[in-house]
C-alpha cells in the first residue's frame, strides 16, 4: 500500500501499467487500488484524501518524470499510467494504428492536431461547429486516437487543461523505432 508521491512513481514502475482507478473490465491493477489514505468523510469538503492524491499523480507522474512514466488510454478507453520501458518494447508496437485505419472524424481531428496542439474544450467546440458531431462522437474519435497511439497528453507542467500532441511529436524516438513512413 502507498501514501506518497514517490510511492506512486516506483509502483508503475514495478507494475509496468496499471489504470488510474478501479474497474471490473479490466484485469490491470489499478493505482486506486494501492493506495491508502482516507476516502472522503461524511460531511467533508472535497474529494477526500484518497482522490485527491489519486487525481493529482495521474498528471505529476508524467508531467515530473517524463522518461519513465506515460499517460494514455488503452483498448477498452481505459486511462493508465506505464512505465516508458513497457510503452516502448511492448505496448506501443501492439496497440498502434495508422490514421487510415481509423474513421474520418479521428483522422479530421488529427490533422488539427498535428498542425499545432489543442486543449480539450476549444478543440471539441471546433470540431462540432467546423464538422458537425456530437459531443460524444468527438470524444470517442478522441479516445480512440489516443488509444492507437496517434495523440496523447502534453507533459508541460505549465499548461492547466488537457492539451494534445502527436505521439510522433512527443515520444519521437519510440515513434521512428517502430513506425516507417512510406
Amino acid at each position: 500500500m502507498i501514501k506518497t508521491f514517490e510511492e506512486a512513481r516506483l509502483l508503475v514502475q514495478t507494475l509496468q501499467v496499471c489504470t488510474i482507478y478501479d474497474s471490473a473490465k479490466t484485469e490491470l491493477p489499478s493505482l486506486w487500488e494501492y493506495v491508502d489514505l482516507p476516502e472522503k468523510q461524511e460531511g467533508e469538503k472535497g474529494w477526500g484524501a484518497k482522490v485527491s492524491a489519486v487525481w493529482d499523480w495521474k498528471n505529476r507522474l508524467p508531467a515530473e518524470f517524463p522518461d519513465e512514466i506515460f499517460y494514455g488510454k488503452v483498448k477498452g478507453g481505459f486511462a493508465v499510467l506505464m512505465s516508458m520501458d513497457y510503452l516502448r518494447d511492448v505496448h506501443f508496437q501492439s496497440a498502434y494504428k495508422p490514421i487510415d485505419q481509423l474513421n474520418p472524424l479521428s483522422a479530421h481531428i488529427f490533422e488539427k492536431i498535428r498542425v499545432e496542439p489543442w486543449d480539450t474544450t476549444s478543440l471539441r467546440n471546433e470540431m462540432i461547429q467546423e464538422y458537425g458531431c456530437s459531443k460524444s462522437q468527438f470524444d470517442t474519435a478522441l479516445k480512440n486516437l489516443q488509444i492507437s497511439m496517434n495523440v496523447v497528453r502534453s507533459n508541460d507542467p505549465g499548461i492547466e487543461r488537457d492539451t494534445w500532441l502527436t505521439f510522433q511529436e512527443q515520444y519521437s524516438e519510440i515513434w521512428n523505432s517502430h513506425v516507417s513512413e512510406d
